[in-house]
């Protein structure tokens, strides 16, 4: 084989040359897959961004409650706040608040059993909130590969139809399509690999920040539960 006809191959079995080679069902496998990936990668971006900025904002909030000489003062700055553990705060003085009302007798028990279940609610609905794209990366991961399969699949019946037709099983008729096969699987591979990756270390991460989470709504629950001491 020439120098020619080797660089002619080497071009038809290019990536793009693939592509435009599949037939309509593989290249929408691939095209599927491909968009899957932008998606994935954009929702790996997206999400590492906001869960720094989410701990960095957090760490400095934690900091400046634990300074805060008036509560109620802090409460007021931070009870719009989107902050997981602000949100966690609100809670536990949302409940504070209606659990010892001016006048009436306080069941200190009972107060404390509320604050306990009021903030670990709050763990939990910011714990969902950040999770809520992790199962798109979940899905990605576990369903691109046996898309990119399918298409594997497809185009391998496909070059055993190009035999068929042409009653010629050399290299030559089947490698393409036994190219354009192995190439869907490879694309099925790229999107699912980031995905699983991304989504085991981001479920690590937020696993972190719900037991920091928990940390903060223990230290806080001690601080009311101290103050219920004094309350009449």
């Amino acid at each position: 084989m020439n120098a020619v006809t080797l660089a002619t191959d080497a071009t038809s079995l290019s990536p793009l040359a693939l592509f435009l080679q599949a037939d309509i069902v593989v290249k929408g496998v691939m095209l599927g897959l491909l968009l899957a990936s932008i998606w994935t990668w954009a929702i790996i971006i997206g999400f590492a961004l906001k869960l720094s900025k989410t701990a960095s904002a957090s760490d400095k909030f934690e900091r400046d409650f634990w300074k805060a000489d008036d509560i109620d003062t802090f409460f007021k700055l931070h009870s719009e706040s989107d902050l997981p553990s602000a949100r966690v705060f609100v809670a536990g003085i949302t409940e504070w608040r209606r659990s010892t009302v001016a006048g009436r007798p306080v069941d200190r028990e009972g107060t404390r059993a509320r604050l306990s279940t009021a903030m670990g609610s709050g763990i939990a609905t910011e714990v969902d909130k950040m999770s809520e794209r992790l199962n798109m990366l979940a899905t990605i991961g576990s369903v691109a590969p046996f898309v990119g399969l399918f298409g594997t699949v497809w185009g391998i019946m496909r070059a055993f139809t190009s035999i068929a037709a042409e009653q010629n099983s050399s290299l030559a008729v089947v490698a393409p399509g036994i190219a354009e096969a192995l190439f869907a699987t490879a694309i099925g591979l790229f999107a699912a690999i980031p995905a699983v990756i991304a989504y085991n270390r981001f479920s690590h991460r937020i696993n972190r920040i719900e037991a920091k989470l928990g940390r903060f709504a223990d230290g806080f629950h001690s601080t009311l539960s101290r103050e219920l001491e004094s309350v009449g």
